[in-house]
């Protein structure tokens, strides 16, 4: 089964709209005959200048969060309704640092994860072990239940717009990355997760991405792997000299 790569650039909580918008421009100059899928997730502030840059290329908008209800009184947070009417299309939802830091549980992920689905977004489910959790033998385990307890209840039609992001925990801004090897043994069993809650067919097609440290000289290696279909990128995609060749590897 062939997968296009799908290759995402997670902007955090970086850059002001100037060099956001330089930033998007030139990406699109040089991302214009690329071959894979891309997308760049800018914080919310920066969300409507960089949709009027990457409008009409081959660039997707995402955002990388979104509130777990639609609207009403929830000061501080932002709605599936508002990042529709900027132009977003995909949402990253469960990130390391959602999880860890602003302590979001399965449940909560859960409910945002089918809302978003409900409004038309594609989602970017992140999923991905603590390195005491990796230490203890327990890498299988917790992948499966965020996975699992992420997609409950999601019905097997909104799978197409279902993308899961491998992210170990200790790798994500530490300059440590998984092993091609290490990463491709933890993108099969989700793949077999995926298998069993959904068949084989759709396992088949699902798009796993790998993020946690990954560079112009480590993605090749990764993107070789049978499982693994593209990657989330964190620090490396915030400058255009280290993001595009990670972006335009040649598989």
């Amino acid at each position: 089964m062939s997968r296009n790569y799908y290759m995402a650039g997670n902007w955090k909580m970086h850059m002001t709209r100037n060099d956001a918008a330089q930033l998007a421009q030139d990406l699109v100059n040089q991302l214009r005959d690329g071959t894979h899928k891309y997308l760049v997730a800018p914080s919310f502030t920066l969300l409507e200048t960089v949709s009027a840059v990457i409008e009409g290329s081959n660039i997707r908008l995402g955002a990388q969060n979104c509130a777990s209800e639609e609207q009403g009184a929830h000061t501080g947070e932002v709605s599936v309704l508002q990042l529709k009417d900027l132009g977003v299309q995909t949402i990253i939802l469960g990130h390391s640092e959602r999880r860890h830091v602003y302590k979001e549980d399965d449940a909560l992920i859960n409910k945002k994860v089918k809302l978003a689905l409900k409004h038309g977004f594609e989602v970017i489910l992140c999923i991905g072990e603590l390195l005491e959790e990796r230490e203890a033998g327990k890498v299988e385990e917790v992948c499966e239940r965020q996975t699992v307890k992420g997609l409950e209840g999601v019905d097997v039609s909104l799978l197409n717009n279902v993308v899961i992001a491998y992210e170990p925990v200790w790798a994500i801004g530490t300059g440590k990355t998984a092993t091609p090897q290490d990463a491709e043994a933890v993108h099969a069993f989700v793949r077999k997760v995926i298998a069993r809650l959904y068949g084989d067919d759709i396992a088949s097609k699902i798009i796993i991405q790998y993020g946690g440290s990954v560079k112009a000289d480590n993605a090749a290696q990764l993107m070789a792997m049978e499982n693994i279909d593209g990657a989330l990128v964190g620090g490396a995609s915030l400058k255009t000299d280290s993001f595009i060749p990670i972006a335009k590897f040649q598989a």
